[in-house]
């Protein structure tokens, strides 16, 4: 059996998405690892921000029927970002997610730097896989 913290039940395979990035190409990335959201981050993976679908459905929207500009990441990600430590219990972060907390939270390590995401399906997961 696993050990019972987000290190060990987190997705390293997230969408790496960047400030500067066009917001189309952040929609791409989110759909290639069908993710609801992801974190921004810097060239070294420190954590900037995060952008989720319904942000980037609202832009895309915009310039899909009304043909406007394109806006990039920096101009709509949310900059406040709850975040969890990878050697975070599943259960405390399982008691976090209960109510209208965030669905999906970056993973960071003592740096600041993104190691991973986890959702609250990987947290569902982790609970039923060490229970049944």
């Amino acid at each position: 059996m696993k050990e019972m913290i987000v290190k060990n039940y987190m997705d390293v395979n997230f969408a790496k998405i960047y400030e500067d990035m066009p917001v189309i190409t952040a929609s791409i990335e989110l759909i290639k690892k069908e993710a609801l959201g992801g974190p921004v981050i810097a060239s070294d993976n420190t954590l900037l921000g995060w952008i989720s679908e319904q942000e980037c459905l609202h832009v895309t929207t915009q310039f899909a029927y009304h043909n406007q500009r394109i806006g990039l990441v920096q101009d709509i990600m949310r900059k406040e970002v709850l975040s969890v430590k990878a050697d975070q219990t599943i259960f405390s972060l399982a008691e976090k997610m209960v109510g209208p907390q965030p669905k999906t939270y970056p993973v960071i390590n003592e740096n600041n730097k993104v190691v991973g995401v986890i959702s609250r399906r990987r947290v569902l997961k982790a609970l039923l896989d060490n229970n049944f």
